[in-house]
């Protein structure tokens, strides 16, 4: 978008809201053409911008598909649109939000990248699974729209229907996976319905382990849901059979549950950089732990996420330590180009103490539209930023509100979440550690539960008022998320007025170093092979154990490979260490091969096996067999060789004394008594 030719266009809504058309300028690029009724009276403004060619950016959303009616014929006009209303124009404190309308405008200017989709394909084969007529009825209503199935589970006395349209079966769920379109489930207690049924449904022998496939369920059980999260799972649909409401919701909800579906790719997933297991020993589990749907399973060295299931929480991306898991709705890097831009243009418009407040588009706006209707409406230092979810928040978004400028951060959540957010809980406590230990200020990273909108102004009005750097980054965010992490962190630790080297944070952090035993240590380089992410690395030229704290993400895997049990894990953020090359964790003098030179193993462990040989005195290495110890002393290569030279086996055995048998010990008395003398 060339800015210097782009249009805005900013409406007083007939006069509800102040207009600060100086401070946008400050803060925004292009002509702004102000108007007290853009939609109506002063809709000619607009049709005059489109007549420009030039691209526009509108600040209102509420008549958004109007405008959009009226650009029909000008196909080629590049919208945008931005609520400064709801947002900072009706609140009382709306003749200061003149910098937080030139923020809101200018970061809504952001591109954000295309949203990738995840296809669903769904025939109508349906399950509807309940005890009683309950089912059955339901069956009966959507028989002409899907292929049903009934299975009752544990059912009582169920007259049975004059006319068989679809199945009725028995049978109980005993574990079901899958999502809409694939649906697999494994059935105990299944038996047919006898034809013969007279008052009550009768049903043959059942048997367990039956399997079945299905595009969608209808849970009228009443039971314990079939899924975690149930709620979440794509055409899974479950109502309590007392409630009718319910049920005709279900019922509704099903019948429409018959084609091609797109959802979104919530995550992207990079298998190479998971630090979930080496060598079947188990390292991160940070992701699994959390997944509320079940959508994350162990995969060998990684995990894999099933895109189909997931529900978008992000709570996986948020605690990856390594960027294996990253957020895509969007993805970390174009959220904080958004969220530099927000604080960027506030601070140029004029603004001051800018507090971020994350929040979904459900929820939150709702709430904020609230909070403008009917209360005292967003305090002016407060900027809201949507996301998709909250929880999808991590320790580099936070970061950066403060690098950039910042003087505080709140996610606004439900009262009671959608999402579980322990995930979240853990950025922030890690975050806020963090920000105040560089001397931003304590409390400063808050999540608000509440559905209340007083209770949202009350919480905002009450936070506490950080201290904004002085010198506000201006990084450009590109790339992988773990790299972006990194930059965010040295940013803000160049930003913080009082910076320290060392932070400590509590376990389960993604940031850390590793204390090695150094008298332990063998050198063995089983914690180089188990690291996932190269912070521990050799030296092909050296016998080296060398660190890269800025690249360790605390797994664990070092840990529990080390076969001498010498490494140890501890959390902490160093920016010292990151801002220093590799660190040599241990070195030693390594061992020259007595036939070729070349180096190999290390001194310290030749010499201590060839001392442990030589004070056993073991039969192996003594006598004509003292020859073998110089084959201890080669590298690989020249030790194949000797051993093929000079035709020895090095694992060979000295030749025991022939055993005498009883047969053998009876002849040589006999021989003896023959010939007592010898002769």
């Amino acid at each position: 978008m060339n800015a210097a030719k782009s249009r805005l266009l900013i409406c007083s809504c007939e006069k509800t809201m102040p207009l600060d058309a100086e401070a946008i300028g400050r803060g925004c690029t292009g002509k702004i053409t102000q108007a007290n009724q853009l939609c109506g009276l002063d809709l000619d403004r607009f049709k005059e911008a489109l007549a420009a060619g030039a691209p526009i950016t509108v600040a209102c959303t509420q008549e958004a598909p109007l405008f959009r009616e009226v650009a029909e014929n000008s196909p080629q006009a590049e919208l945008t649109f931005v609520n400064i209303r709801e947002t900072g124009g009706w609140s009382k404190d709306a003749t200061a939000a003149g910098p937080k309308a030139a923020a809101l405008i200018a970061a809504a200017g952001e591109e954000m990248p295309p949203l990738q989709l995840v296809t669903l394909e769904s025939s109508g084969v349906a399950l509807i699974y309940g005890r009683d007529e309950i089912a059955i009825e339901a069956a009966q209503r959507l028989a002409d729209r899907l292929d049903i199935t009934v299975l009752l589970t544990k059912p009582g006395d169920v007259t049975p229907r004059r006319t068989n349209e679809f199945p009725v079966l028995k049978g109980t769920i005993r574990n079901a996976r899958g999502h809409l379109g694939q649906f697999e489930l494994a059935i105990d207690d299944y038996a047919l319905p006898s034809p013969s049924s007279r008052a009550k449904l009768v049903f043959g022998s059942s048997r367990d382990g039956a399997t079945s496939t299905c595009d969608l369920i209808l849970d009228l059980s009443g039971g314990t849901p079939l899924f975690p999260a149930h709620d979440l799972r794509p055409g899974y649909l479950r109502a309590d059979p007392r409630d009718k409401a319910a049920v005709e919701r279900a019922i509704a909800d099903a019948g429409a549950l018959v084609g091609t579906f797109d959802k979104p790719r919530f995550v992207n997933f990079e298998p190479s950089l998971c630090a979930h297991s080496r060598s079947s020993i188990t390292g991160c589990t940070r992701c699994l732990d959390l997944c509320p749907t079940g959508a994350i399973t162990p995969n060998g060295n990684a995990v894999a996420i099933d895109a189909n299931v997931c529900a978008g929480c992000g709570s996986c991306a948020s605690v990856c330590p390594t960027g294996a898991a990253s957020y895509a709705l969007p993805s970390a890097d174009a959220l904080m180009r958004r969220l530099r831009t927000l604080l960027q243009t506030y601070r140029k418009a004029g603004g001051g103490d800018a507090v971020v407040l994350f929040h979904d588009g459900e929820h939150g706006e709702d709430i904020i539209d609230a909070l403008a209707r009917f209360g005292d409406g967003l305090p002016a230092n407060v900027l809201p930023l949507r996301v998709n979810e909250v929880t999808q928040i991590g320790p580099e978004i936070i970061a950066s509100v403060f690098a950039y400028g910042g003087s505080g951060a709140a996610l606004l959540t439900r009262g009671k979440p959608r999402h579980d957010i322990t995930a979240l809980r853990r950025a922030v406590e890690t975050s806020d550690t963090i920000i105040s230990a560089l001397g931003f200020g304590t409390g400063l990273v808050r999540i608000i539960e509440t559905d209340d909108p007083d209770q949202l102004r009350a919480a905002l009005d009450a936070a506490p008022r950080g201290i904004a750097t002085q010198k506000p980054a201006s990084f450009m965010p590109r790339g992988a998320k773990r790299g972006v992490l990194e930059t965010t962190f040295r940013e803000l630790h160049l930003a913080a007025p009082t910076p320290v080297d060392v932070v400590p944070l509590a376990p389960g952090a993604p940031f850390g170093t590793v204390n090695l035993n150094v008298d332990g240590c063998t050198l063995c380089h089983a914690c180089v092979t188990a690291c996932p992410t190269g912070a521990l690395s050799d030296n092909p030229d050296r016998a080296m154990l060398r660190f890269t704290e800025s690249l360790c993400v605390q797994c664990g895997l070092c840990q529990s490979t080390c076969p001498e049990k010498v490494i140890s894990i501890e959390p902490r953020l160093d920016f010292q260490a990151w801002n220093t090359p590799q660190r040599v964790l241990k070195e030693e003098e390594p061992f020259n091969c007595i036939a070729c030179g070349k180096p190999f193993g290390t001194k310290s462990s030749i010499d201590r096996v060839l001392a442990k040989l030589g004070s056993e005195r073991h039969w192996m290495f003594q006598g004509p067999n003292a020859k073998r110890l110089d084959v201890i002393k080669m590298c690989a290569d020249c030790r194949v060789e000797a051993v093929v030279n000079e035709s020895f086996d090095p694992h060979a055995v000295p030749q025991r004394p022939p055993v005498m048998s009883t047969e053998d010990y009876l002849r040589a008395r006999e021989a003896k008594k023959d010939d007592p003398l010898g002769s």
